[in-house]
């Protein structure tokens, strides 16, 4: 009871400064990052056609139901480290609840700098765009990372001119989160402008030049029920998912939230609907400029990375695709600030339930903000902007599946039938059936594309680390399963 009364006062350290136009501006610059700009003729290729449109209305669905799972654990649970919350809560914070709420801080150490480092990195790629000089590559070395009974597996350590520019997106973003949260709420207003410029004038440009032999000319069998088309939407799926993530991104910023119980709901929400239908224009529009043929190809020569930019200048001239360059590396820019902003809560939340290192639990005087935990992570991130992080998406997506997002649908669930009493100031619309559909639709992204042995195991890599530092740590501290006569909540 007492660490429990800690922790809410460590929680009011923090700042409720964050209204539902903040919040969905948050969400949304975390949401639309460079990852549509890139990502788009990869959907187009694994789909085969303009019929990719169909990943990114059924990842629209997917993200919807999860979305509304976010909401009702983030109304019921407004404090700041999110799924940290949402795990230890449902699963018990003196049984089983406190290894996996560990388990996914473990797997946040990992997954969260690299996704922060694939936003510097895919940014450092655009501005190749303007700047060809920054995809040169001075030094590349292959570490073999041996595996037992598997084999060995590469990892590409790259270092160049767009590294340097990567690490520096890092540390500029991590300056600018150094401040009262306020201050960042209003800065992200200022990036969230930005963000809705660059898909605005990719959007209208498509438009503008729109050709629906180009935009609906699906080749024969399109649609035909088949293994490769099953396949193929997999792996859309899992591309589709990876673009929607960050509509909960508020939910890490529980505790600096004000009206928590409507605004999170709200925010997340909105950012599902207005992304998803940006995407869809974009989609959409692009596709209706260029034969998916020609798309296909780009993809393959790398000049995917391009794909907005080369829209925009074939309509309107060189100039016209240089200041869209700039605006996707902007947008690019604001995902990693709210990447940034929203994972810096977790290591916070985890270090007040002693849980993690206790370092981690400080306050800037000042500010009010973690600190440490923001400078850990920034610092991290930094360190990885040197890897090749393309091959390592599909990994990253199936150890959130497995480690967070089905642990809280199916927690959802569990947590109906628990603790019925639980003040829900939101409860998620037509229940049970997104959790449902939700925990359906990861596990169709997990085994329906080819080699998705080699991604499992990653992720098992993952929980056989955590759970033998746990268990070691627990062993120690005598924490649930070793000290089974403390476990009264």
């Amino acid at each position: 009871m007492l660490g429990l009364m800690s922790r809410l006062v460590k929680d009011e350290e923090l700042v409720r400064g964050i209204g539902l136009p903040g919040a969905i501006s948050l969400n949304m610059i975390n949401m639309i990052g460079v990852g549509p700009f890139v990502t788009l003729p990869l959907i187009v290729l694994a789909m085969h056609g303009p019929q990719a449109i169909l990943g990114w209305v059924l990842g629209a669905v997917l993200a919807a139901c999860d979305g509304l799972v976010w909401a009702e654990l983030g109304a019921a649970m407004p404090k700041a480290g999110g799924s940290y919350e949402y795990l230890r809560t449902i699963y018990g914070p003196r049984r089983a609840g406190r290894y996996l709420s560990f388990l996914y801080i473990w797997q946040v150490s990992f997954s969260a700098p690299l996704s922060i480092a694939s936003g510097c990195v895919g940014l450092a790629q655009y501005a190749g765009y303007l700047w060809p000089a920054l995809r040169k590559v001075y030094f590349a070395y292959q570490l073999p990372i041996p595996i037992p009974f598997v084999r060995t597996l590469p990892l590409t350590i790259l270092l160049g001119p767009g590294t340097l520019v990567a690490m520096l997106c890092c540390a500029v973003a991590a300056a600018l989160l150094y401040r009262n949260i306020q201050s960042v709420v209003r800065f992200s207003a200022l990036l969230w402008v930005g963000v809705m410029g660059t898909m605005l004038a990719v959007i209208l440009t498509g438009l503008l030049h729109f050709h629906a032999s180009l935009a609906f000319g699906f080749p024969a069998g399109a649609f035909q029920p088949s293994s490769g088309f099953f396949t193929g939407l997999g792996a859309a799926l899992l591309i589709a998912t990876y673009d929607y993530w960050g509509a909960y991104n508020i939910c890490f910023l529980g505790a600096e939230v004000r009206d928590p119980g409507r605004t999170i709901p709200r925010a997340i929400v909105w950012s599902v609907a207005l992304v998803a239908a940006l995407y869809l224009l974009m989609n959409t529009s692009v596709l209706g400029t260029m034969p998916w043929q020609e798309l296909i190809g780009q993809a393959g020569a790398n000049a995917r990375l391009s794909v907005a930019a080369v829209v925009v200048q074939r309509a309107y001239g060189a100039l016209a695709g240089r200041v869209v360059a700039l605006l996707v590396v902007w947008t690019a820019f604001a995902s990693v600030y709210a990447l940034l902003l929203g994972y810096s809560r977790v290591p916070y939340a985890a270090a007040l339930d002693g849980n993690y290192f206790r370092i981690f639990a400080r306050v800037h005087p000042r500010h009010r903000i973690p600190n440490v935990s923001l400078l850990m992570l920034a610092g991290v991130s930094m360190v990885f902007c040197m890897l090749q992080l393309v091959d390592l998406v599909a990994a990253l997506v199936v150890i959130r599946i497995l480690l967070q997002f089905l642990l809280q649908q199916v927690g959802l669930i569990v947590l109906r039938r628990t603790q019925p009493e639980l003040e829900r100031p939101f409860r998620v619309w037509l229940y049970p059936l997104p959790p449902l559909v939700a925990i359906a639709g990861f596990l169709y992204i997990l085994f329906s594309r080819p080699n998705f042995t080699r991604e499992i195991f990653f992720a098992m890599v993952v929980v056989l680390t955590g759970t033998a530092t746990y268990m070691l740590r627990a062993g120690k501290r005598r924490e649930w399963p070793f000290a089974q006569q403390r476990m009264h909540e």
